[in-house]
């Protein structure tokens, strides 16, 4: 099958995800698709990297780790496993998160709207078919929202979910932007890359997923995450792309 053929890298940033990071390894391996995994952890203090390292010896080919030292940022971590990626001619590059908050049964539904359906990119869509959330406060579900909102009014981007974290990218895609121009590191990085790749006339695709809030380990966000989206998005207004 076509689809198993090409080659596929899923993105997996850590900072502290030693309650998950087994799971969430073999939860992706144990897809029929063949997923190749790569790790970059930020200098974990609770073992994090250490974990990766021993599971390589059971998964010696497809199991890859980049330790970086202290806390860089989601977005940094991000650039750098994408030009890892290219590098190595990965065909379908995806971003995921470490604590099951993004399910892994829906990776090969974001690799079927590439390679199947003519997606440049495809985006595990949270907004595309109402809001579809599980287990997050209240407060945190309308900051999210009603970001999306923002996004699509400043800039007129009609994706629906422009701040999600579960990506699918084509090495085209990647090849297409720019990544040393990439300014965000925290929350905009991700309403960049879709915002860049929207100008650059690449084709996304939304494919709506149930997200469900972690149940081990601490979410990473803060007030200056945010911040530097609000005005980011601002900012890319009134960028020009080549």
């Amino acid at each position: 099958m076509y689809i198993c053929a090409v080659k596929k890298l899923v993105i997996i940033p850590t900072y502290n995800e030693i309650e998950n990071i087994e799971k969430i390894i073999r939860a992706v391996f144990a897809l029929e698709e063949g997923f190749e995994i790569l790790i970059i952890d930020d200098g974990s203090p609770d073992g994090t990297a250490a974990k990766v390292s021993d599971l390589q010896k059971e998964f010696p080919q497809t199991l890859n780790l980049l330790q970086r030292k202290g806390k860089l940022g989601l977005g940094t971590a991000y650039l750098t496993g994408f030009k890892w990626a290219l590098e190595r001619n990965y065909d379908y590059i995806f971003e995921m998160d470490a604590d099951f908050s993004h399910a892994p049964e829906d990776l090969p539904r974001l690799l079927d709207a590439c390679v199947c359906e003519g997606g440049d990119i495809s985006i595990g869509s949270r907004y595309c078919n109402g809001v579809s959330v599980v287990n997050w406060p209240i407060g945190r579900i309308l900051i999210s929202y009603f970001a999306s909102v923002y996004v699509r009014k400043v800039l007129g981007f009609k994706i629906f979910d422009s701040t999600a974290g579960f990506i699918c990218y084509s090495r085209k895609a990647l090849q297409t932007i720019n990544l040393d121009a990439v300014k965000m590191k925290g929350y905009g990085f991700q309403i960049e890359m879709k915002y860049t790749a929207f100008r650059k006339g690449l084709c996304i695709k939304e494919v709506p997923v149930i997200f469900v809030n972690r149940k081990e380990g601490s979410s990473k966000m803060s007030s200056g995450i945010f911040g530097e989206a609000f005005w980011g998005v601002i900012a890319l207004r009134f960028r020009k792309f080549n």
